[in-house]
């Protein structure tokens, strides 16, 4: 009977020119760790630049030969796989919607984020597809201006891994989400996906950990526990072939050895995992005992997260779908679009209205008579204004139909697939 095991590590390198503290040495150290031989397979976020990606690769190759990493926007997605099997084919998705570009402190939009995929042939005609994503980051908690594009990033995925898992034996998704269990979009992407989540510990955290260098001390007094958003996701989807989890654990230790620095500002998370093919007696026998605790009159909570009492089904299935959540899922995501486009539409009203008034303004400018002494300030006011103008324009047009369009395009997508979840549901139930 044919078995393997596979380690798998996802880690956010924190790797942002100019800004990330200890970036270069951090690097460095970052690749003698993932050059011990330990693992098989490296799923890397925030490498944003290309000499760090070069370097990585370089320091890595005796152990772990295949890379690729995946190139979109300005500064690049920031997402490397490193592989010790062959990487034979490769594609990147980019999201509808990546943050705002007028917003230059955060900088998610020049990424180009999405998701990449690797087809990673780990035996003879046997396929693993390795996802790697970093979803949009959470600034700030109370008014999150971009839980929208977090949820519609998720459904994305998560349609995009069901459309290409193809012959692939285990499909693994592994990356930065930005989002805790319980969040919105951590359900999205993963029941819509039909994953399961490695970890199956509330107690770990992989960000703004307590004994990381760069852990504030404002972040410890608002949650000193941290948070877990640093996720491998895992599911198969052959019917001859169980992949189970040996092991979950964080594989670094807080502090680089000798150093005052930790590896980065995120933890990073490693699973073992065990896949075997099955006999056909294994087959049969769960066949006949499967059963599945299914959700029912599932909703959704925002201080709670996700909510159900259940029933069994009995099924003669290997892997049955929680129709009820994913629809409750759904229903609340396509709520949070709803919202969005609303506060688009006032957004583009006030856009239009400002840029009316001060040209308004510069055109009563032009008309006025000044003095020599402020001629030059004058100007430079008309100019301010003109400008003011043309990005108020550009917001409440150009900038205001791609995000519309945007999240039209999710909006939709999660209303085709509720109706194809409701029609399965009630085809189940007259049976």
């Amino acid at each position: 009977m044919w078995s393997m095991q596979l380690s798998i590590i996802t880690f956010n390198v924190w790797g942002i020119p100019f800004i990330s503290s200890d970036r270069s040495a951090r690097i460095i150290d970052i690749a003698i760790q993932l050059n011990t031989g330990n693992y098989d397979i490296v799923s890397l976020q925030e490498v944003w630049s290309e000499n760090d990606s070069r370097l990585l690769q370089n320091m890595t190759k005796k152990v772990l030969p295949y890379a690729h990493y995946f190139y979109s926007g300005v500064m690049g997605s920031g997402l490397l796989v490193l592989s010790k099997f062959p990487i034979v084919s490769s594609i990147f998705h980019g999201w509808t919607v990546n943050g705002y570009f007028h917003r230059i402190q955060h900088a998610d939009w020049f990424g180009g984020k999405g998701v990449g995929l690797c087809r990673i042939r780990v035996a003879n005609d046997r396929y693993v597809h390795v996802y790697n994503a970093h979803l949009h980051a959470e600034y700030n908690i109370k008014n999150d201006d971009y839980k929208t594009h977090r949820v519609l990033q998720a459904f994305d995925t998560a349609q995009f891994i069901d459309a290409t898992r193809g012959d692939s034996m285990v499909q693994v998704l592994a990356g930065d989400f930005n989002a805790k269990p319980g969040d919105l979009s951590y359900g999205i992407l993963l029941h819509i996906s039909e994953m399961i989540d490695t970890c199956s510990s509330e107690l770990i955290a992989t960000y703004e950990c307590k004994d990381n260098a760069y852990t504030s001390k404002a972040a410890l007094a608002k949650n000193s526990t941290g948070q877990r958003i640093d996720h491998i996701f895992m599911r198969n989807s052959d019917d001859k072939v169980k992949a189970s989890v040996m092991e979950y654990k964080l594989p670094l230790p807080p502090r680089v050895p000798g150093k005052r620095y930790s590896y980065s500002d995120h933890e990073a998370v490693q699973v073992k995992l065990k896949i075997e093919e099955l006999q056909e007696a294994d087959i049969t026998r769960l066949i006949k005992n499967n059963h599945y605790e299914c959700g029912r009159n599932v909703y959704y909570t925002t201080s709670n997260g996700f909510m159900a009492a259940s029933e069994k089904k009995n099924t003669g299935h290997f892997y049955v779908v929680d129709t009820l959540l994913q629809m409750a899922l759904i229903n609340e995501g396509i709520t949070v679009c709803e919202r969005h486009l609303k506060q688009l539409y006032r957004d583009r009203i006030a856009y239009l209205c400002v840029a009316l008034f001060l040209l308004i303004g510069f055109l009563f400018m032009s008309e006025f008579p000044v003095t020599y002494v402020y001629r030059t300030i004058f100007i430079l006011l008309k100019l301010v204004t003109f400008g003011i103008v043309l990005y108020c324009l550009f917001m409440g047009t150009l900038w205001n139909l791609i995000e519309r369009h945007g999240t039209m395009s999710g909006k939709t997508a999660m209303e085709i697939k509720l109706g194809g979840l409701q029609l399965a549901e009630r085809e189940f139930y007259a049976i």
